[in-house]
């Protein structure tokens, strides 16, 4: 039987503006977005101090959390890229790769053609390893580490007790 690949879509990414931290609130405001963050909508300002944050990581570092968007309409479809491992437990100091779309994109290709584009950013600026941190139950992000190639490397209890995998891949 042959493999049949589907294209992946057309996809555009930005250093987030102050703008984007109320597109990411709009389109995060969802249950099954946040099932593996938190559970509860964040707050504006949560993602006000991380779209900033993202901008002075893309300033000092070369690459951030991007604003991912639909070029055909320049929707919001939500974030990828990549950042420095936010907590002092788990992969700390290592270089996370991350993705949250909106629930309307699920299912479309977006997370793993952002997410290849977030690699090309990381390697352009010269990390050679990355990992992704994803809940143990979340397997659409589980997949898309599989389609990038990572290898589920450890499990990690979370503060909050929960499973998470720490996937990894050399660059």
């Amino acid at each position: 039987m042959k493999s049949v690949h589907t294209p992946l879509p057309a996809i555009e990414l930005r250093v987030p503006t102050e703008e984007d931290a109320l597109h990411w609130h709009r389109a995060f405001n969802h249950p099954d977005v946040m099932e593996f963050h938190g559970g509860a909508p964040a707050e504006l300002s949560e993602y006000e101090e991380l779209t900033a944050r993202q901008r002075r990581h893309h300033a000092e570092l070369g690459f951030c959390l991007y604003t991912l968007v639909d070029p055909a309409d320049g929707a919001v479809i939500g974030f990828t890229g990549a950042q420095p491992w936010p907590h002092g437990w788990g992969p700390a100091g290592e270089i996370e790769i991350g993705w949250r779309l909106g629930r309307a994109y699920w299912g479309k290709g977006y997370a793993t053609a952002a997410a290849q584009a977030a690699l090309d950013s990381v390697r352009a600026a010269g990390v050679r390893h990355v990992v992704a941190m994803v809940a143990a139950a979340n397997e659409r992000s589980i997949a898309v580490t599989r389609r990038l190639g990572m290898q589920r490397a450890e499990t990690v209890i979370t503060p909050k007790d929960r499973k998470a995998y720490c996937h990894r891949l050399d660059l």
